[in-house]
């Protein structure tokens, strides 16, 4: 192939891409080069912004309630993450071995609160957790758990659970149908003739799928470590960060000092501590994964 030729068709490769990359550079990149430049300064509504260093960065550890949004955060991710991965699965273990019509209707039917609308889920969540006529509160009282009703979502004790449920019940819909898909993916042949050496289905899964399905079950945990990370619409939704702060995110933080609070800088600052947090351990995940 002819040097003219190569050229002429990597300029064509580059103009078919032209669009996404105007794109990606200005709703992408450019925002996330202001997000950093805009940390170090002091930057809010109808001023200048004024340069103040690292002080956003040393303002924020000092702050308790960023200190309590990033330990909401971290307890989410480390209950969720895992969660996740495992119950999916364990479930699409199951659905794998049904048959044709009954494994899509399952997926179907865990894929669908992925598709609903956040909004939707979210107001079924909170008429299931009303504190008057709630059915936990309902199905509680009537089973003997509960002597009276619980203020699920305005009380500190099981504000923050009741978030990791519902997150968790959104959650499962993609990693589900992803696994099935990679389940699929196994040599059943290596299947069938481990299975006639007489191991285990434990064995057959450790020893044959479970390294097949690894590069996925890596995509799933980076995916849904960044979604646990990010769990913003749920608290904006549902409690507001309250009661108490109990159930403050970063995320939820970032928003409220943004563009409750206006201060632009400070946000900033929480937003690049967040995406260095979730660089990083994206990254020991990458690791982990290649070391095994």
């Amino acid at each position: 192939m002819s040097r003219a030729l190569v050229r002429r068709e990597t300029v064509s490769g580059y103009l078919f891409m032209l669009p996404c990359l105007i794109f990606f550079l200005g709703f992408v990149i450019y925002p996330m080069v202001q997000c950093i430049v805009t940390s170090f300064f002091d930057s809010t509504m109808n001023r200048d912004d004024i340069f103040i260093g690292l002080g956003n960065y040393a303002e924020l550890f000092q702050d308790k309630i960023f200190l309590g949004a990033l330990r909401n955060t971290v307890i989410i991710v480390i209950v969720s993450v895992p969660v996740v991965c495992i119950f999916s699965l364990w479930v699409s273990s199951v659905l794998y071995d049904l048959s044709g019509p009954l494994c899509s209707l399952f997926r179907c039917v865990f894929y669908l609160p992925v598709v609903t609308g956040s909004v939707a889920v979210t107001v079924v969540w909170k008429w299931m957790f009303n504190n008057y006529y709630g059915i936990f509160n309902y199905l509680g009282k009537n089973a003997g758990l509960i002597d009276k009703n619980i203020n699920w979502l305005g009380d500190e004790r099981f504000a923050l659970g009741c978030i990791i449920l519902i997150l968790l019940t959104t959650s499962v819909g993609q990693p589900i149908v992803l696994y099935v898909s990679a389940l699929g993916n196994v040599d059943q042949a290596l299947v069938e003739a481990a299975e006639v050496d007489g191991a285990t289905r434990l064995q057959v899964f450790w020893k044959i799928k479970w390294p097949q399905i690894k590069p996925t079950t890596l995509y799933i945990l980076v995916i849904t470590t960044i979604n646990s990370f990010q769990c913003f619409a749920l608290i904006q939704l549902l409690t507001s960060g309250g009661p108490n702060h109990s159930t403050d995110t970063i995320m939820y933080y970032i928003y409220y000092n943004a563009f409750k609070l206006y201060r632009y800088g400070y946000g900033n600052a929480m937003g690049v501590v967040l995406a260095i947090i979730i660089a990083v351990l994206s990254a020991i995940q990458f690791k982990a994964s290649k070391s095994d």
